[in-house]
């Protein structure tokens, strides 16, 4: 990392300012250079003109320069704020470039501060995350995270990981005898007790990832019955195609909308029905996987028609999965005469509402739906990665009960240091030294 780098830290595009961030060891050297100054003031923002080499002026810019180790990478970095637009700050950062400043890849400032402690992974996924939130409640989960709310809760675990390892290496490496059974029954509360901890995480992550993803939510009925309309009285503008001719959509649709403070993912499906045709058959499956993949599901039944047997295949479709995520029943067509038969989807609670005349109601449910979800200060995982690893955390755990029922400490160890390792990686890289710290710090041996 004996480069120095240097990136525009702001979108492309026209804007009132542009920041270029430079960060190495000869960040301040270079930066003099820049400004003609004999020193810059660390943490001070100072207003000077930027020279190339040559002495032409680039622009009259803020510049702040922040000294190792109290920086954002842990290394000398300086910070130009100069005007927005095109051309400002490429020709700042080509003057960089020529003095033997590289380009910084993508995520190298954070890889750094990473690197040199300043950032685990945890603060640097939030900080990444947190660029892309769909929502408020999102930004505040992710800003608690940059804060080390989720480090301080892995390290919590790992530690308690840790301690049943070294209760158990120090049993198989220094006892004479076998592991008394109280002993056992103490371990395995100790490990029901991270199993809970983590599966409850886990569990709560996976329910809410609409936070940072936005929330999925599909529109499924039979053809006919307003889902484009829906769609289009939702989004504002005239999205789908609109047509009283069945299977007009032929495939899923989706946009985004913010409703509330979250952006939802508003996915509108083909008709599903018996279809003959074989693209139109494609489409019903993809509306059935849409169905799977989301977060809350819209069945939109006609009340202007009589229920048929289309409609009874969308009510066997809630049936199959009401369980597994929340539905939301609509009687669209309100505003004409009734001839669906309600009560045979009563227990699912029909909402009356028109697509073409006013769709608040739904707008306001979706909304307290969203905000439900919310847990508070419960614990989130924010990545795949993450729960993924958490995944295997727990597989790991429930590996190890049998061979510590069996007195296999070896295999028992196996299995929790795969754990430790899962859980680990969340945050920091998991170290042997560790476990030898809790052996000899916590029982005392070699004294």
């Amino acid at each position: 990392m004996s480069d120095t780098i240097a990136a525009i830290a702001t979108a492309n595009g026209v804007g009132s300012i542009s920041i270029l961030r430079l960060s190495g060891e000869r960040s301040y050297e270079i930066a003099l250079k820049l400004t003609q100054k004999s020193q810059l003031q660390p943490r001070y923002a100072t207003l000077t003109s930027l020279y190339h080499q040559d002495g032409t002026l680039i622009d009259e810019a803020i510049v702040i320069y922040f000294q190792a180790p109290r920086s954002f990478t842990g290394e000398e970095i300086v910070e130009f704020q100069c005007h927005g637009g095109y051309v400002v700050g490429e020709s700042l950062l080509r003057a960089l470039l020529s003095m033997g400043v590289r380009l910084a890849e993508p995520g190298e400032f954070s890889k750094r501060a990473f690197l040199n402690g300043r950032l685990d992974l945890t603060q640097a996924e939030a900080t990444a995350a947190l660029i892309e939130a769909k929502s408020d409640d999102a930004a505040r989960i992710l800003a608690r995270q940059m804060k080390g709310e989720l480090r301080g809760y892995i390290e919590g675990i790992r530690d308690s990981l840790l301690e049943i390892l070294a209760y158990s290496e120090v049993v198989i490496d220094y006892a004479e005898e076998d592991l008394p059974q109280d002993i056992v029954e103490q371990i395995e509360l100790k490990l029901e007790k991270i199993k809970a901890t983590l599966s409850k995480t886990l569990e709560s992550s996976r329910r809410r990832r609409g936070f940072m993803q936005g929330f999925r939510v599909a529109i499924i009925g039979k053809p006919n019955v307003g889902k484009s309309s829906l769609l289009n009285a939702l989004l504002d503008y005239e999205r789908a195609i609109v047509s009283d001719i069945a299977g007009t959509t032929r495939d899923t649709i989706e946009e985004q909308v913010r409703i509330g403070t979250h952006l939802i993912r508003l996915v509108d499906t083909a008709g599903i029905r018996n279809a003959s045709d074989e693209i139109e058959r494609i489409g019903i499956e993809r509306s059935i996987a849409a169905i799977e993949n989301a977060d809350v599901v819209i069945a939109l039944f006609d009340a202007s028609r009589p229920i048929d047997d289309e409609d009874r295949a969308i009510i066997d479709l809630i049936g199959r999965y009401c369980d597994k995520k929340p539905f939301i029943s609509l009687l669209n067509k309100s505003d004409l005469p009734p001839s669906f038969d309600s009560t045979v989807i009563e227990h699912y609670n029909p909402i009356p509402l028109s697509c073409k005349q006013d769709t608040q109601v739904l707008i306001d449910l979706l909304s307290t739906m969203m905000d439900h979800e919310n847990d508070g200060e419960e614990m989130m995982l924010i990545s795949q990665r993450q729960i993924s690893v958490t995944e295997n955390a727990l597989r790991a755990i429930d590996e190890a009960y049998e061979p510590l029922r069996d007195g296999e400490l070896e295999f028992f160890s196996f299995h929790i240091n795969v754990a430790i390792r899962a859980i680990a990686s969340i945050s920091r890289p998991y170290e042997l030294d560790e476990m030898f710290d809790k052996m000899f710090g916590q029982f005392c041996l070699g004294k």
